[in-house]
């Protein structure tokens, strides 16, 4: 395997890593936002741009995983379908918590249960980040999967 050819590879763990880094720091910013008492309606115009950007760069995250990355996975390393399947499962979880947040939003709650919202959703969104790349990151290392990084992991 060439040097070119190995790079391209092991840029897949640097891909999962830095989309999971720049979905951490998104949800940081507007727990922030949130905690820092800002009036319900800047609050509630913040938190409906991070539904639309976050939410959506969330969804189409784990959408392109379970249709590109975890079938690609499985084909390879079979060993790794249980794994596979819980992630799955926590996609499901997480997009049932971002159904609430958003639909707390379009109501335009108050800051504080918006707030709640969003504490629901930080520590599973990050629990399924670790687990992920405890179990996923050597072997994208090794992983050929010739496709736009952006179709498999997220817009961001």
């Amino acid at each position: 395997m060439g040097e070119g050819e190995k790079a391209r590879l092991i840029a897949w763990s640097r891909e999962l890593r830095g989309v999971h880094d720049r979905l951490r720091d998104a949800l940081t910013v507007t727990r922030q936002a949130l905690a820092a008492g800002e009036p319900v309606e800047p609050a509630t115009r913040d938190l409906l741009l991070f539904c639309h950007g976050f939410c959506a760069a969330l969804t189409a995250h784990h959408e392109g995983e379970d249709r590109h990355l975890f079938p690609a996975i499985a084909e390879r390393y079979p060993e790794l379908r249980d794994t596979l399947h819980r992630l799955r499962q926590d996609h499901s979880m997480i997009a049932h918590l971002l159904a609430g947040l958003q639909a707390a939003v379009a109501r335009a709650a108050p800051p504080a249960e918006l707030l709640r919202n969003l504490e629901g959703v930080a520590p599973i969104m990050e629990s399924h980040f670790r687990y992920e790349e405890r179990r996923l990151l050597t072997v994208l290392e090794t992983l050929a999967l010739d496709a736009d990084p952006q179709v498999v992991l997220g817009p961001l």
